[in-house]
């Protein structure tokens, strides 16, 4: 099984009457702005396990687990929010760090927050690192009367138990899946990587750490002329990093393109591309080198 070399230590902070759960690794230094990565749908803050073990210098890194995710708890609720995750991110940051601006990494959905949470609390990031946080398509007014009827579908299977996650057998099998997941997996990092993203209860079944009630669709639309409004009062440098693997093209079958993106991404005052070579969207578990490097190239600028 895969063996750290920097451990990291579970801190828990009430935070909007949760109990936040922070993985932390490291300790404040002086001179050094914190670290903060956040991570995508369905994933945990170990997840950057391999990363932080690829700096090539100790770190003060501030990792939680989004809420409904990993060992955060959550209250009672059969959807989630999008903009409680910023409002959890800028409490988060008044307890780690109260005025002192941080470099934020971002991972898929935690990229997409990291990048509205900088256009609305600009002051707090000096550099900001977006792994893989494309957005969604564009949307349509047209769209808002079938989407609120998808949305209150889906809540409807939700609470006829027809969205639950899958559980499995024994830790193993968690393993598995994260591997036919991700091809690129190496079986030591999954060993290691399915005892955080999963536990025993008292079925005897290991069970995904992740609420099923993030499956149900956002009743909102995705307005992309408010997003790039946020976008343009981003104050901090950017580096928008993407995989070899064109993630998007898998997903969406042309409804969302890369050059799409990149359009959106000129709204960022300061704003600059990464590649990661051999690569999928999970590309911190893919090359954690590469992506370690970028990283600290990028903040030391």
């Amino acid at each position: 099984m895969y063996q750290p070399r920097r451990v990291s230590r579970s801190e828990f902070v009430p935070i909007r009457n949760l109990r936040y759960h922070v993985r932390v690794w490291g300790e404040p230094t002086a001179g050094q702005a914190p670290l903060v990565m956040v991570h995508g749908w369905m994933d945990v803050a170990a997840s950057y396990q391999f990363v932080v073990d690829a700096f090539a210098r100790d770190r003060y890194v501030i990792a939680p687990d989004w809420r409904g995710y990993g060992l955060t708890e959550s209250q009672p609720t059969d959807n989630y929010w999008f903009p409680d995750y910023l409002a959890d991110l800028d409490f988060l940051l008044d307890h780690y760090v109260q005025d002192t601006p941080v470099d934020l990494v971002g991972h898929s959905m935690g990229g997409n927050i990291a990048m509205l949470y900088a256009g609305a609390r600009p002051a707090r990031i000096r550099k900001l690192v977006n792994l893989e946080g494309f957005g969604m398509a564009a949307t349509q007014p047209s769209q808002a009367p079938g989407r609120y009827a998808k949305w209150i579908g889906e809540l409807k299977a939700l609470h006829r138990g027809e969205t639950a996650l899958k559980s499995y057998n024994d830790v193993e099998g968690v393993a598995r899946r994260l591997m036919k997941t991700n091809r690129r997996l190496t079986q030591d990092k999954a060993d290691w990587l399915a005892r955080y993203w999963s536990s025993q209860q008292a079925d005897g079944r290991w069970h995904i750490l992740g609420d099923a009630a993030h499956k149900i669709t956002n009743a909102n639309l995705f307005r992309v002329d408010e997003v790039l409004e946020i976008y343009k009062a981003i104050r901090a440098p950017v580096l928008a990093v993407e995989a070899s693997d064109d993630s998007l093209a898998t997903w969406w079958q042309g409804r969302y393109t890369l050059a799409e993106y990149h359009e959106r991404l000129k709204s960022v005052s300061d704003m600059r591309l990464g590649r990661v070579e051999d690569a999928g969207h999970m590309l911190h578990h893919d090359q954690p080198e590469a992506v370690a490097k970028l990283i600290e190239d990028f903040i030391a600028l």
